[in-house]
This record gives C-alpha cells, sequence and structure tokens, in this order.
C-alpha cells in the first residue's frame, strides 16, 4: 500500500445520514428491507462483520451499512475484491461508500486505528455466482480473515442477507460463457488467466425485471447473530486447524441463519412447506441452537483435520 493510498483509507469520512437516506430512498422503496438481532452489535468494540456475498454484492450492502449508521452510529468499512479498483467511475462510487482493496495489508491498517469492518470471505467467486448457487457459501480454504480477527482481539459478527439473490435471474453463468466462443477467446487472448482468474470471475449476464438489468423488487431481509468471541485463538492464529474451527463457528451461524430467513419469508408469503407462522420470537430460539450446530462443525472440522494429517 502507498502512502498515497494509505492517506485516501483515512481520510474517508462515512456520509451523513440524512445523505445516506437520500441516496439509498429509491432502492430501499424498492426493496423494503428489514432487520433483525442488530441489538446484538456492540458499537464501543471494534467489531469484524462478516457475512454472505449476494449475486454482484452491491445491492443489499449499502442498506446494511446505513441500518448500523442509523441504530448504531457506526459505519463498517467493507473489504472488496481488488478486481472492483479496475474501473475508475465504479472504483468511485465504491470508495465514496468506504469500500477499500481486500488486502491483508489493509485490513491491518485498518485494525490498527480500531475501525469496524464488513467482510465476505468468499469474495470475487461468491459474487459471481453460477446457477443454483444461491445463498451458497463459497469460502474455499480461507482462513486470513479469522487470524486477523484473532491476532486483533476482535469480535465477529456473523450476518446474513437474504433477497438479493432473487432479484437478478442468472441467464448465462461463467461455465456457459468460458464454454461459449467468447470464452474461448477470452481464453486464447490472455484475459481471462490476466483479470478473471480463468474465468473463475467471471460476471454472469443477468437480468431482472423483464429483459433489463433492474433488479426486481425482492424484499430483504438481513440478521446479525450472536458475536463469537476470538480470544481464546489470540495465540493460535498459526494452527491451522483452530482457525478452519473459528471459521465454521463463522460459517454455522451465517448459514443457520439464511435457514432462518428463509422459514421466515415463506410464512410470510404463505409458500411451500416450510410456511408455518415463524415469530420474531424465533429468533431466539435461533440464536440458542447456533451453539449446538457450532459444536458439530467443531466436531466435523477436526475429523477432516485429522484425516488430513493421516493421509500426510
Amino acid at each position: 500500500m502507498t502512502e498515497s493510498e494509505n492517506e485516501a483509507i483515512f481520510a474517508f469520512k462515512p456520509p451523513s445520514l440524512a445523505v445516506l437516506r437520500l441516496w439509498l430512498a429509491p432502492t430501499r422503496a424498492w426493496h423494503r428491507p428489514s432487520f433483525m438481532g442488530i441489538e446484538c452489535v456492540d458499537p464501543s468494540r471494534p467489531t469484524m462483520f462478516v457475512g454472505n456475498h449476494t449475486l454482484y454484492g452491491v445491492l443489499d450492502v449499502p442498506h446494511i451499512q446505513f441500518e448500523l449508521k442509523r441504530v448504531h452510529g457506526i459505519f463498517p468499512r467493507a473489504l472488496a475484491d481488488r478486481a472492483h479498483f479496475v474501473f475508475p467511475v465504479w472504483r468511485d462510487l465504491l470508495t465514496a461508500f468506504g469500500c477499500v482493496k481486500g488486502t491483508r495489508e489493509n485490513c491491518r491498517a485498518l485494525m490498527l486505528a480500531g475501525q469496524h469492518l464488513m467482510l465476505f470471505p468468499g469474495g470475487g467467486r461468491e459474487v459471481f455466482k453460477r446457477k443454483n448457487e444461491a445463498y451458497r457459501l463459497i469460502w474455499k480454504e480461507r482462513i486470513g480473515f479469522v487470524q486477523l480477527a484473532a491476532a486483533f482481539g476482535y469480535r465477529i459478527v456473523p450476518f446474513a442477507s437474504l433477497g438479493a439473490d432473487e432479484s437478478l435471474h442468472i441467464v448465462l453463468d461463467a461455465r456457459d460463457i468460458m464454454s461459449s466462443p467468447i470464452g474461448k477467446l477470452l481464453k486464447a487472448t490472455g484475459i481471462a488467466d490476466k483479470y478473471l482468474r480463468g474465468g473463475e470471475e467471471l460476471p454472469p449476464l443477468v437480468r431482472g425485471v423483464g429483459l433489463t438489468w433492474i433488479p426486481r423488487p425482492e424484499k430483504f431481509f438481513v440478521s446479525f447473530g450472536r458475536p463469537i468471541s476470538t480470544s481464546r485463538y489470540r495465540r493460535r492464529t498459526e494452527d491451522v486447524a483452530a482457525m478452519h474451527e473459528l471459521r465454521a463457528k463463522v460459517a454455522s451461524s451465517i448459514e443457520a441463519q439464511l435457514e432462518f430467513l428463509q422459514r421466515m419469508r415463506r410464512s410470510m408469503s404463505g409458500e411451500g412447506a416450510g410456511a408455518r407462522r415463524v415469530r420474531t420470537s424465533d429468533w431466539d430460539k435461533l440464536v440458542a441452537g447456533l451453539e449446538t450446530q457450532v459444536e458439530r462443525a467443531k466436531r466435523h472440522v477436526t475429523s477432516r483435520t485429522k484425516a488430513r494429517q493421516r493421509k500426510a
């Protein structure tokens, strides 16, 4: 990170609530975002918010930042894939919302300053989803975010976002495009390898309302889970099994929240087998049940690690 980049990062001042409300008024009316569990957030402690990346990753994030600022007066700095910063106008828009390149160096600098962070471990691959990948966590083997959280003593607040993946319909995904003549050309010219990680992070072709790119007016649901302490992992950041254990806690919480939000949405629409009435009070039961899921995830990670060690 150059000195000018560092200065730019710390020169950022979040937009005022009035400005954010004005900017987001059309999309707030369009998507009608609802939030649950936001009382789990302690604004007095530096926090790493970790969530699922929805399709294209830009429809819901500004609303989440707005709500955290409205309720708690905080505006987490979102770490975005460096590919976003290749395009000047798009880069400027992201920077206006406090986004920074998602590098370890930038993350460390922000954590040293005690700033709240918002991360999406799935990165560009999870943003540019394939067909039938709605709300799947595609984190590969990444553990860098939990290593940094543990090293700096940050609490992690897992959150889940529902609705954006239905706002856009994937017409052609990366597989379709890369197997087409266009994809073969991208591969032959080296563009796919240089800019698109071999086609893995190729944006899908989507449509929203009719044949346009205007997102459908799907309602957004966002939940915040119980904070996860990283204190017991602070001296174990180089222990891969321990970091996978911590990562599994975060992922389990997000997946459980997504499942709950989907059940709640079905109950509101009266559709499907899961359409029984879901009350807000059920949220407390979900949060309490996360501990059981976390323990299961820990046992699963431990068994996988031991299996790897035996193979080695």
